[in-house]
């Protein structure tokens, strides 16, 4: 599956780059234990696994834009999911721990770990890019007048 994606590795150099502890500060705890450790949030904890609203979601560590409310869906995991990204915002590495194989998906501009991309999703791709909440921030379309 990792044939599919855009191949980056954590020894890539980012756009947007911080020490540790500038990150620490920029960052909450959980956030910082997500994005820049590879964590994961418990499931069905993020308020963004209801959010509806039209937008886009966004990086919680640099702000880019990574996915638009349009490709969201309701996965039933407990997680924000997503069947495609925008254009050139994620980049993916092959991740081993587990004992598994699976995609990391992280951001194409600070290399914040997101979450995974499983081939379970619904058409029209067929993915199901399966994201921490607090790696995401959700950035309301604006109404017009």
């Amino acid at each position: 599956m990792v044939g599919l994606f855009s191949k980056q590795t954590q020894e890539d150099s980012f756009p947007v780059t911080h020490t540790e502890e500038e990150w620490r500060q920029r960052l909450t705890p959980e956030q910082f234990r997500i994005l820049r450790k590879h964590g994961t949030e418990r499931a069905g904890t993020s308020p963004l696994n209801a959010e509806k609203g039209r937008g886009q979601f966004v990086c919680a560590a640099c702000r880019q834009p990574l996915f638009s409310s349009d490709t969201k869906f309701d996965s039933g995991t407990g997680w924000p999911s997503f069947w495609k990204p925008l254009d050139g915002a994620v980049g993916t590495s092959e991740d081993r721990s587990l004992f598994t194989v699976r995609t990391e998906v992280h951001c194409s501009r600070c290399g914040g770990h997101l979450g995974h991309v499983f081939p379970d999703g619904p058409p029209p791709t067929g993915l199901r890019y399966c994201m921490n909440g607090l790696a995401l921030k959700f950035k309301p379309a604006e109404e017009s007048s």
